[in-house]
């Protein structure tokens, strides 16, 4: 993991870029705190969606053998792809005997025949705990976490130990892991709020009533700029 990490700066460095904002997903969101971590002075802010922060717990350490043995000898596997799919999607998404999956489940599914089994195996052997160094963050943090997704709990966890004066947690009704695929809408309004910090906006045009970004359809404790730790 820490590997991935210290890739970053050459990858920003042939593109000429200087401090960026980060966007990552589980893995993705735990690569790029360790990142922040270790070159702060290369990220204006972080977008998290069901961030890791922890070793595994001894649940998710014997969930992890299993999906590891069954990695090695089996590579990915139709009973390897069940397994991480639960932990991406939420069981509606997912699909019942009555109701079949969706297409996000079946475009995952498609796409994990296509990751390298040894890269995964590496990310279930290899997540240092790195809690108590995230009090060090200065950029500012939004994090977003499904309540149906195993790492709810975990996504609590950081937001405890993250400096509240810059960081902001939003949870999503109805929703697993991957909140980017199953409710991207639920990010827009929260989203819009945390980019306004850096100068961004929308124009001030009219939307519909029936729109995600109507505020009508958006608590209003949701809308609030302290909520998301502006």
């Amino acid at each position: 993991m820490e590997d991935l990490a210290d890739q970053f700066p050459d990858v920003l460095n042939y593109f000429g870029l200087g401090a960026v904002m980060c966007m990552g997903v589980t893995a993705g969101a735990y690569v790029l705190t360790l990142f922040a971590l270790k070159y702060r002075h290369r990220v204006l802010a972080l977008i998290l969606v069901s961030p890791l922060c922890k070793a595994p717990s001894w649940t998710e350490w014997l969930y992890n053998k299993v999906v590891s043995n069954l990695l090695y000898y089996y590579g990915m596997c139709g009973v390897v792809k069940e397994l991480l799919l639960k932990r991406y999607f939420s069981r509606e998404v997912r699909g019942t005997a009555q109701v079949p999956e969706s297409d996000i489940v079946q475009a995952c599914r498609r796409l994990l025949d296509e990751r390298h089994s040894a890269n995964v195996w590496r990310f279930l052997n290899g997540r240092p705990n790195f809690s108590e160094e995230l009090r060090r963050l200065t950029c500012r943090s939004l994090l977003f976490v499904g309540e149906n997704s195993p790492f709810h709990d975990e996504a609590l966890y950081m937001t405890s130990k993250l400096d509240r004066r810059y960081s902001a947690l939003v949870e999503v009704e109805a929703c697993g892991s991957m909140v980017t695929e199953e409710q991207p809408h639920a990010m827009l309004i929260p989203l819009e709020y945390f980019l306004m910090g850096y100068g961004f906006h929308r124009p001030n045009l009219s939307v519909s009533p029936r729109s995600p970004l109507s505020p009508s359809c958006i608590s209003p404790k949701l809308l609030s700029p302290e909520s998301m730790g502006l």
